[in-house]
C-alpha cells in the first residue's frame, strides 16, 4: 500500500468536494490540467492581498519583498529538476511558450537551409508546430521517428535518421495522449555521440516522479505549473547555459535589456534576457508553493500510487468487451487512452460526463499520432494521487451504460 492517506489528500483540493449532474465530481482529466491544492489558492490570495508590486524595478519595500520571493521560486524549480544554475531556469507562460521560444532562438542560431530537425510521431502539436514554422522559415527538414503499435518509439529507426545535417532532437519524456514513457536517457545519449542538443518536453512527466536534468544530459527541458498542480500561465524553461547564452531573445521589452539607445540594445545577462517584460511573479511563487506540496507527499510515493491506479485501471477496463486500450507499452504514467467499438469517442465522453466524470476525449492535440494509429480519436482517462479505485469503478460503470446505450 502507498504510504499516502487519500481522503486527508482530497480534502487539500476543494474542486474535488463537488457534484456535477448530482453525482460526485470523478476528475480524470488531470493529462489535461491538474487540481489545485488550497495551498497554492491561499498562496496567490494573500499575495494579491497583501504582497502585490511589480518586481525587479522598485527599491520600495513591496517591490524588493516580492523581487526576492520570485527569485526564490526560481530556485526552488532548479532544484527540483536539479539543475547545476539557477540562472538555467526561465519563467515562461507555459510548454508552449518555452518550446517557441527554444525553436526561434536556436533556429535562427543554428538552423539554416537544408539542415535537419528531429521529432517522434508521439509529439503534442506544441513541439510540432513550432519546427515545422522554423523549417519553413529556414528551408529545413523536419524528420520524424516511427513508433511501433504498442506506441514506443522505435529506437533502431531514430539512429538511422540522425545524420551530419541534424541540428536538434525535440521529443516528450511522457506521451499525453497515451502515457508512454519514452527512454529518452538513451536517445540524449544517442544524441550526443554527435554532438546534437536535445530538448525534451516534460510538460507529462513532471507530475509523475523525479526529474533530474543533469542526469538525464539534456540541453533542454520544459514543462507547465498547471500540470504539476500549480497555477496556470506559469511555465519552465530549462537550458544549459552554453545554449542559452549564445542563443538570441525571443520576445523583447522590458527587463531583458541592459542599455537602450535608437541605435542599438545589449540584452540582459540570464535568466532575465529570456523573460521580456512585466513576469508572471504570482503564479511563480504558486508553483514553487506546488513543488513543495508534493515533495511533501513524496514523489517515489505518488509515483507507487499512481502505478497502482493504472494497474488496477487497465486490468479493469480490458474486461470490458468491445473496449481496446490504445497505448499498450510496458512502460506507462497512469494514462489510459482506450477507444469502444462502433461507439463515438465525443457520444461515449458526453454520456461519461452526465455520470460526473471527467475524461478527455478527441486527438489530444496530436493528431498525426491518431492518424498513425488509424483512429479518430480516444477516450483518456488520466490519474491523479487524489484518485482512488473506487473513482475507476465508477468509469468502469459508466462504460457499461455507454454501451448499453448504444448497444
Amino acid at each position: 500500500m502507498p504510504n499516502l492517506d487519500i481522503q486527508k489528500i482530497r480534502k487539500d483540493f476543494p474542486i474535488l468536494n463537488q457534484q456535477v449532474y448530482n453525482k460526485p465530481l470523478v476528475y480524470f482529466d488531470n493529462g489535461a490540467t491538474t487540481q489545485k491544492p488550497l495551498c497554492v489558492i491561499n498562496e496567490e490570495i494573500k499575495i494579491y492581498s497583501h504582497e502585490n508590486s511589480n518586481i525587479h524595478r522598485g527599491v520600495h519595500y513591496l517591490s524588493e519583498q516580492l523581487t526576492q520571493r520570485y527569485e526564490d521560486a526560481r530556485k526552488v524549480v532548479q532544484k527540483f529538476i536539479k539543475a547545476s544554475y539557477d540562472h538555467e531556469v526561465i519563467f515562461t507562460s507555459g510548454t508552449t511558450e518555452s518550446i517557441n521560444t527554444i525553436a526561434f532562438s536556436f533556429g535562427e542560431k543554428y538552423v539554416n537551409e537544408g539542415d535537419e530537425i528531429i521529432i517522434s510521431t508521439l509529439e503534442h502539436h506544441a513541439n510540432i508546430v513550432p519546427w515545422q514554422m522554423l523549417c519553413e522559415r529556414k528551408k529545413a527538414i523536419l524528420k520524424v521517428i516511427p513508433i511501433n503499435e504498442k506506441g514506443e518509439l522505435l529506437l533502431d529507426e531514430y539512429k538511422k535518421l540522425i545524420s551530419p545535417k541534424t541540428k536538434i532532437v525535440a521529443v516528450n519524456q511522457v506521451s499525453n495522449a497515451l502515457g508512454t514513457v519514452n527512454d529518452v536517457k538513451t536517445m540524449i545519449d544517442i544524441a550526443h555521440q554527435t554532438n546534437i542538443p536535445v530538448l525534451i518536453d516534460g510538460a507529462q512527466s513532471v507530475q509523475h516522479g523525479k526529474i533530474d536534468v543533469q542526469e538525464l544530459d539534456c540541453d533542454f527541458y520544459v514543462f507547465s505549473g498547471h500540470k504539476v498542480y500549480g497555477p496556470n500561465g506559469i511555465g519552465v524553461l530549462y537550458g544549459k547555459e552554453k545554449w542559452l547564452n549564445e542563443m538570441p531573445p525571443f520576445m523583447t521589452g522590458g527587463e531583458m535589456i541592459k542599455k537602450v539607445t535608437f541605435g542599438k540594445t545589449t540584452f540582459n545577462e540570464l535568466p532575465f534576457k529570456f523573460e521580456a517584460g512585466t513576469p508572471n511573479y504570482v503564479s511563480a511563487i504558486g508553483l514553487a508553493t506546488a513543488i513543495y506540496y508534493i515533495q511533501q507527499l513524496g514523489l517515489e510515493n505518488i509515483a507507487s500510487y499512481e502505478k497502482e491506479l493504472l494497474d488496477y485501471g487497465t486490468k479493469k477496463l480490458q474486461s470490458i468487451d468491445g473496449l481496446k486500450v490504445i497505448g499498450t507499452s510496458e512502460n506507462k504514467v497512469s494514462v489510459i487512452s482506450f477507444i469502444l467499438e462502433n461507439i463515438h469517442h465525443f457520444d461515449a465522453g458526453m454520456v461519461i460526463d452526465k455520470m460526473g466524470i471527467a475524461v478527455r476525449t478527441g486527438h489530444h492535440c496530436a493528431e498525426p499520432l491518431m492518424d498513425r494509429l488509424n483512429v479518430e480519436g480516444t477516450i483518456r482517462a488520466s490519474f491523479s494521487f487524489y484518485n482512488t479505485k473506487e473513482e475507476i469503478d465508477k468509469l468502469y460503470e459508466a462504460i457499461l451504460t455507454v454501451k448499453q446505450m448504444f448497444g
